[in-house]
């Protein structure tokens, strides 16, 4: 790796969507770099420090949480498997929109603008691909949708004097991970865990701390990576059967034996997901659904990607295997019993 730009001069950075497992990770591994961080979030959180509050849709508390700040990391966005298509509008594309003019009307120099995989995954299989090209006709889910159109937008707004970069982390997972460890360990301790197609399918994913430090390294080399997409991964891909089987074995779950085709998944995920969406409207359900057709697609198709770009452009590399993940992993739901 390189010595000329392995850190940055102390620098002001905003971090939205501190209060998730990842933002927070980012915001951290920042402070422990030298830098200052301010957070916008809807919720206050306990030692925050500098911290703003309010919503993407809020153009005054935007305007609020950019004033003085040197650059901007944009994790926050409507994240679900299931829900109304003007939820994810109006978080994921008019409040992205929002905050990249507040970014630009302040001054700041550059916006990392954090996206997924999936905004261009069109249900194929994907094996050793590009990061390909933001879609939102093509994507699979009003999530997938909204923030391909949210990635398109900030990658048009870059230029010389408002540099950005889209960096997009595969299927983030480590110890306190509510979004998939989690629902994982639940739903097998509880017998609702089937694998589709066996779990052969080939997939990539990301340990916590090589997300967190990828994400920040975009920041870092920013003179490389702006005007780029980037998906980031560990560049290990297991098939879904093995990485559910450690997760399992790390929460002290059984490992799941019950085997659905995945054609069968993705129609029932179609149907469930509608149910639950009307379930839902009317205050029935809260939580995730059980199974919808993205979700299906996701557990039964191949997607693992070319990383030689990323390493490249961000003169990185993960630090942290899945198997040293899943050991960190075993060792928190040791301490602290799923």
């Amino acid at each position: 790796m390189s010595t000329s730009d392995t850190s940055l001069t102390a620098r002001r950075v905003l971090v939205t969507g501190a209060s998730g497992m990842l933002g927070g990770a980012v915001a951290q591994l920042l402070r422990d770099k030298g830098h200052h961080v301010r957070t916008f979030q809807r919720r206050a959180s306990a030692g925050a420090g500098d911290e703003v509050l309010g919503s993407l849709t809020d153009l005054q508390a935007v305007a609020q949480a950019v004033a003085s700040m040197d650059a901007v990391i944009h994790l926050a966005a409507k994240v679900s498997f299931t829900g109304h298509w003007q939820e994810f509008a109006d978080i994921n594309v008019t409040g992205t929109g929002n905050l990249l003019k507040a970014a630009q009307d302040a001054g700041i120099k550059d916006f990392v603008f954090v996206s997924s995989p999936s905004v261009a995954h069109f249900g194929d299989s994907l094996a050793g691909a590009a990061a390909g090209t933001a879609n939102p006709q093509l994507a699979h889910g009003h999530y997938a949708r909204s923030k391909a159109a949210a990635e398109l937008d900030a990658l048009a707004a870059d230029s010389g004097a408002f540099r950005v970069t889209a960096i997009r982390p595969h299927v983030v997972w480590g110890p306190g991970d509510t979004q998939l460890v989690e629902r994982v360990i639940e739903r097998a301790k509880a017998g609702r865990l089937p694998l589709l197609d066996q779990g052969a399918a080939l997939i990539d994913t990301t340990y916590i701390d090589n997300a967190a430090a990828a994400i920040v390294r975009g920041l870092e080399r920013m003179d490389h990576a702006h005007g780029r997409a980037l998906v980031v991964t560990n560049g290990e891909p297991r098939s879904v059967g093995e990485l559910i089987a450690g997760i399992c074995q790390a929460g002290g779950a059984p490992v799941p034996t019950l085997n659905v085709p995945g054609w069968l998944a993705r129609g029932a995920g179609s149907v469930i997901e509608k149910l639950w969406l009307a379930a839902g409207s009317r205050g029935l359900v809260q939580d995730e659904p059980p199974m919808t057709r993205f979700l299906a697609e996701q557990l039964s198709t191949a997607h693992w990607f070319d990383q030689r770009e990323t390493h490249e452009v961000l003169d990185w590399k993960p630090a942290v295997s899945i198997d040293e993940g899943l050991s960190k992993l075993s060792a928190h739901y040791s301490a602290y019993p799923a």
